[in-house]
Parts: C-alpha cells; sequence; structure tokens
C-alpha cells in the first residue's frame, strides 16, 4: 500500500471492512474530521495516526506515512541538539586539602542522595545548583588527590553528573542535559568505570523520545546494548528504551522482542546497596510502567489506563515526579479511549504532583491531554477540570 496518509487510511478502512462511521465511533472522533484526513484537507495529527494503526492493524505504517507528511513540510536541524560536554578543570581556593577519607566521600555522597530525594518531589531549579557546586567540587578534589582516592571521587562526581543532566531535561534545557550527560561518561571513565559512558547512549535515547524521533531513540537505546560492557541493569533499561522506540514507531512485533530482552536483563540485574548510587528509573516495575507507556502508543489506550492504574497504585507517596509522569500519561490514555469523566477524574489526582515537580517533560504530555480533552469543552467534568490544568501548564516557578 502507497500513497499519502489519507488514502493509505482508506485503503486500510476498506480493507478491515469499516465504514467512516464506524472507524470514527472506534477512535472517537469526529466522521467529518476523519473524511478531511482522508481526503487530504487536513493533516493528521500524531495521536490520531496511533489510534487508527493501532485500530487497523497497521504495524506502523500510518505512523510512518504521518511522520513522513510532517517531515516534508518541516526539516529539523539533529546537530543542534548534539553538542558535547567536556570534563570539569576547577581548581579548589586556599590551596591542597587532606586526602579526603571515607567518612568523608560518603559524607558527599549522602548528600547527594538527599538531592535526589528532593528532585523526585520537587522543580528541578531547586536542585540544580547544588547538584552543579557538588560536582565541581569533586572534580577539584579528584584533581589534587591520589589513587584511589581520585578514581573514587571520579566515580561519584559521574553519578551526579548524569543525574544532572537528567534534572536539566527536566527543566527543559536539552542542550545542557545532553552536555551533562556526555560530562558524566568522561568523569566515570576518567574513574576507571565505562556504565556511565554506556547508560549516556540511554539517556540520549530518552532525549530522542521526548522529541518523537523514534528512529534515533531505537538507534541511540541499540547503541548502549553494544557498546561494551554493561551491567545488566544499564542493558535492561536500553532495552526498555528500545522497546519504546518501536512502540513509538508502531511496531508491536519488535516492541515486544525488546521488551523481552528488558525483561530478561533486569531478572538477572543485581543492585549493590553499598556501590555508587543507582542509575536510572527506581520505580517498583520500570518494566510494567514501560507497557503502559508504550501500549498508548501502540494505538491501545484502553489497555494502558488499566495497566497505568494497577503499576501507578505501586508507586511510594515520595515518587511525586514518577506519580506525575505516568498519572498525565494515564490520563491521556483514558481521554484516547473516550473515558473523558475518567480522564478528568484521575488528572484530578496527578494534577498537584506534576504541579511541585515543575516538569518540562511531563508538560509535553499535559499539552497533548489538553488538545484531546479540549474536544469535549462543553462536558461537564472538562469544564470542571481545564481551568487548574491551564495553570499547571502555564506555571512559573
Amino acid at each position: 500500500m502507497t500513497g499519502t496518509f489519507g488514502e493509505l487510511l482508506r485503503e486500510y478502512r476498506i480493507a478491515a471492512g469499516l465504514s467512516m462511521g464506524q472507524l470514527a465511533k472506534r477512535i472517537h472522533y469526529s466522521k467529518g474530521y476523519l473524511s478531511k484526513i482522508e481526503n487530504g484537507v487536513k493533516s493528521p495529527h500524531d495521536s490520531m495516526a496511533r489510534l487508527c494503526d493501532g485500530e487497523l492493524g497497521a504495524d506502523g505504517a500510518l505512523l510512518a506515512a504521518a511522520r513522513t507528511a510532517r517531515e516534508s513540510a518541516v526539516t529539523l536541524d539533529r546537530r543542534q541538539v548534539l553538542v558535547a560536554g567536556t570534563v570539569l578543570g576547577v581548581t579548589l581556593a586556599g590551596g591542597p586539602r587532606p586526602v579526603p577519607d571515607e567518612r568523608v566521600v560518603l559524607g558527599i555522597r549522602t548528600t547527594f542522595e538527599h538531592l535526589r530525594r528532593l528532585g523526585m518531589q520537587t522543580s528541578p531549579v531547586v536542585v540544580l545548583e547544588s547538584l552543579t557546586a557538588q560536582v565541581q567540587m569533586l572534580g577539584a578534589l579528584a584533581g589534587e588527590n591520589p589513587e584511589p582516592t581520585r578514581s573514587h571521587l571520579l566515580l561519584l562526581a559521574g553519578r551526579i553528573a548524569e543525574y544532572t543532566g537528567w534534572m536539566h531535561q527536566e527543566a527543559g534545557d536539552d542542550r545542557r542535559a545532553l552536555s551533562w550527560t556526555r560530562k558524566a561518561a568522561e568523569l566515570a571513565v576518567a574513574g576507571g568505570d565505562d556504565e556511565i559512558g554506556v547508560y549516556a547512549f540511554v539517556r540520549e535515547a530518552g532525549l530522542a523520545l521526548y522529541r518523537h524521533d523514534s528512529i534515533a531513540t531505537i538507534e541511540l537505546a541499540r547503541r548502549a546494548q553494544e557498546a561494551g560492557p554493561a551491567g545488566s541493569r544499564t542493558l535492561a533499561l536500553a532495552a526498555r528504551r528500545e522497546a519504546q522506540g518501536h512502540a513509538l514507531a508502531g511496531d508491536r512485533g519488535e516492541y515486544e522482542r525488546a521488551l523481552d530482552k528488558a525483561l530478561f536483563h533486569f531478572d538477572a540485574a543485581y543492585t549493590d546497596p553499598s556501590a555508587y548510587p543507582v542509575l536510572g528509573s527506581t520505580a517498583p516495575d520500570p518494566i510494567g510502567l514501560a507497557r503502559g507507556w508504550s501500549l498508548c502508543d501502540l494505538g491501545r489506550p484502553g489497555e494502558a489506563a488499566e495497566l497505568l492504574d494497577r503499576e501507578l497504585a505501586r508507586l511510594p507517596a515520595d515518587s511525586r515526579r514518577t506519580r506525575a509522569r505516568f498519572g498525565v500519561r494515564r490520563s491521556l490514555a483514558y481521554a484516547l479511549a473516550g473515558e473523558v469523566d475518567q480522564s478528568c477524574r484521575t488528572l484530578t489526582e496527578t494534577l498537584d504532583d506534576a504541579a511541585h515537580v515543575d516538569s518540562a517533560t511531563i508538560r509535553l504530555d499535559l499539552r497533548e491531554l489538553a488538545r484531546h480533552v479540549g474536544r469535549w469543552h462543553n462536558h461537564a467534568s472538562v469544564r470542571e477540570i481545564y481551568p487548574e490544568l491551564r495553570r499547571v501548564l502555564y506555571q512559573r516557578v
């Protein structure tokens, strides 16, 4: 099947034996709107293309056609986000200090853990200055101390730099997020550990995922799995990200295969509580959350919402950022499934968390959700929730 998105959609709809009205009812759009899409009067939105792709079993063909239509209109300069970072070269004032002992290094790590817990519950701007100062201080101490102290300090600096990159991404600064991620890899390698260097590809794949660039997401996640020696946890997170990329592309078969790899590596993973701070998600079941996220991208929002309901109930109360991220995704899934009241009800539970964590990436889904529930602007539950939704969308912290 070839042609424009509208022509391809018509072919798949007819092959499925559905009238335009029947398909419109299944994807919760009007027949008139669907007619305009098929006749090329309107361009398909990504979410609408996903619903059609999933409903008609197009295995990503409709998503690819929608992407081609967008790319023909807009050329993105991806080189703007490929900005390399460098290892910090900072000198502490006052001359050389005594070699830090284990208690000092442990104290610095404990301070970082407190900052990371704070980052789970509040705006990234609250913790970024302190995180940056920690990395600079550790880099300077490493520069004036012998081995093995130097390596220990560089490894801890690398972990903190990686989290600093994540907080910059949450603050909406992808350029600094990428720079800090690469800086983290350089610090860790200088300390004798390649793990963060591998994980840096996972973080870059996350940046691509939020740009809705499925190809880059998959490529970077695969590079993480092929880049060199890495622990089972890092390989699991890389495979999970690859699965999300395949779901974004509408390829259910490759999505399932990548998710199976992620499950295999997670089963083999062991986290040593005495080791350096763990990389990536600390959720009880990151695979379950990823499934819920991806089913929405695969055009199966009803299943996504049910799964995310279960997974969100398992998250601890202090995981505010994770609760907000997947809570918004759950409400979006309900909206895409046509469950407007349930979408608004669950969003009411989530907006307070979203307001506190002040996440640029979460606001991407909030904007998408606002666009969808706005289609039911005369609905009572939508009128009730919409002012608060707009407040969180346009808040300034």
